[in-house]
């Protein structure tokens, strides 16, 4: 998962070297520098990788101080899912 999501924010930066300077504890808001379109465009991307969608209720900004965080974050969202207890059905819309 981990590098996965490296790759997307390699991908959505559109820099391949970016990869190669990723670590488990890179801020990506302050070191990746994800704009508001790439940020849009990496929630979908990571929605797509994984089969999930992000429940905006449980998230907080401190999810993307560093990718662990943000693996840990989606991890837990999956495992509720999985478990039936919270998260948002595929089929739900984003907004209620």
């Amino acid at each position: 998962m981990m590098q996965t999501v490296m790759q997307i924010l390699s991908e959505i930066k559109e820099s391949p070297e970016l990869l190669s300077t990723l670590k488990p504890e890179t801020d990506i808001v302050n070191e990746v520098g994800l704009d508001s379109l790439q940020m849009i465009n990496f929630v979908l991307a990571i929605e797509d990788a994984f089969g999930v969608e992000i429940d905006f209720d449980n998230f907080d900004i401190d999810h993307l101080s560093s990718i662990q965080a943000f693996v840990a974050f989606l991890e837990k969202e999956r495992a509720a899912v999985a478990n039936g207890a919270g998260g948002r059905p595929a089929e739900q819309p984003i907004f209620d």
